[in-house]
């Protein structure tokens, strides 16, 4: 039972680290089976293409459930969703453990999509209906880093199990240590409430298209499909650009990669502090994704040294990083009282939109021999999202100043 005072720090705390931990495992369990895939490729006789069709099979149905259970949380409130999504990505993990063939992950993977499609509408409507408004940029940077903790926990505890024991052992612990979170968030179900859609956010098609029709709702949509496309593009394929692009070795390659998640963490840290003190979001979502456009076309256009590149990428990570609290705060402004559900729903859809476009693009540019132009297209991706974080500001203006 709850025995902090509503808006208390201890309340808020409580709550973010509930949230944040539940971000980090939906994280954790999208970067389970990509590691192993060298092992299930040898194991299983498979191809290539059918382990990368496999990935896509994931993020099509995070992104169809995303956009779904919008609607749901809105109408049923966001604890069922948000537990049931995790006990869908831990048990599929678990039941992938047994799998005879590589064809068979297929079904397991579209369960775990639809798990792994509730989250941001889930912990977006429950932090917006709990947390202090003072406390929210904090919130959304915790929220945020949780994600990147599970994204480079995975491969570490995924390929150390597998090397140690086997994948499927490997998958199986993983598996039973979700099962295990999932408990200890049951046990603490109470605190996860949302407010649920008022009569005047009805759930008719006519209201619901009018709601997604706003125009700060479809700029937000636009710049999560761009900054997303080009963000996990860099992150996917950065150690085989620059290898291709740069003629950067591949062990200081792979090295980038890491400094760029930590200075996206960094970013996301420092980003916190700068929503919460500074009103106007949108100007500091505009100062992190230009910071970010002009060095990547540094990298592209210039010749540098190779000690170079690695603390470049750093502070690329960290400028993209710093947007993160901003950003969402952005959307949380755009979202009328009880539609948070929805509206994060259709707008975070956009992450996996981009993050399926993205590498399809520079995997395209790089079999064509276009490894240095694709930090170009990283380029201007990030300032397309600016020129929408723009619009967006403007629609908003009032709303942002009052922050």
């Amino acid at each position: 039972m709850n025995t902090a005072a509503p808006g208390s720090f201890r309340r808020d705390a409580r709550l973010i680290g509930l949230i944040s931990t539940a971000h980090a495992f939906s994280h954790f369990f999208q970067l389970a089976l990509p590691p192993l895939f060298p092992l299930l490729q040898v194991e299983f006789d498979v191809s290539w293409t059918l382990l990368g069709v496999l990935v896509g099979t994931f993020y099509l149905a995070s992104g169809v459930a995303q956009f779904a259970s919008g609607f749901l949380v809105d109408r049923f409130g966001a604890r069922p969703l948000l537990l049931g999504g995790l006990g869908l990505l831990a048990g599929g993990t678990l039941i992938a453990s047994l799998a005879p063939n590589g064809y068979a992950l297929f079904p397991i993977v579209t369960l775990m999509g639809i798990g792994n499609g509730v989250f941001h509408p889930c912990d977006f409507a429950i932090l917006n209906a709990n947390v202090a408004s003072r406390r929210l940029g904090h919130a959304y940077s915790a929220h945020a880093v949780g994600g990147n903790f599970g994204y480079a926990l995975a491969p570490i505890v995924s390929f150390a199990l597998a090397t140690a024991f086997d994948w499927r052992v490997a998958l199986g612990v993983m598996g039973c240590v979700g099962l295990v979170v999932l408990a200890a968030l049951y046990a603490q179900r109470t605190h996860l409430t949302s407010r649920r859609a008022s009569a005047g956010h009805a759930h008719g098609l006519r209201d619901t298209i009018a709601l997604f029709l706003q125009r700060a709702i479809l700029l937000c949509f636009a710049y999560f499909v761009l900054q997303t496309a080009a963000t996990v593009g860099l992150q996917t394929l950065l150690p085989s650009i620059l290898h291709v692009g740069l003629d950067v070795p591949l062990l200081v390659a792979t090295t980038a990669i890491t400094a760029y998640l930590v200075g996206s963490t960094a970013g996301l840290v420092t980003g916190g502090f700068v929503a919460t003190r500074y009103g106007r979001h949108d100007v500091v979502a505009v100062a992190g994704l230009l910071t970010a456009a002009i060095l990547l076309g540094v990298i592209g256009y210039v010749d540098l040294p190779m000690v170079a590149i690695v603390p470049i990428l750093t502070l690329v990570g960290f400028a993209v990083g710093c947007t993160g609290p901003s950003r969402d705060l952005i959307v949380r402004h755009a979202t009328p009282e009880g539609a948070a559900g929805r509206v994060y729903g259709f707008v975070y859809s956009g992450l996996d939109l981009g993050a399926t476009l993205g590498p399809m693009l520079m995997g395209y540019m790089l079999d064509h021999g276009q490894g240095r132009e694709v930090f170009y297209a990283f380029a201007v991706l990030l300032t397309l999202a600016v020129f929408t974080v723009v619009r967006v500001g403007k629609s908003l203006a009032p709303n942002l100043r009052e922050a």
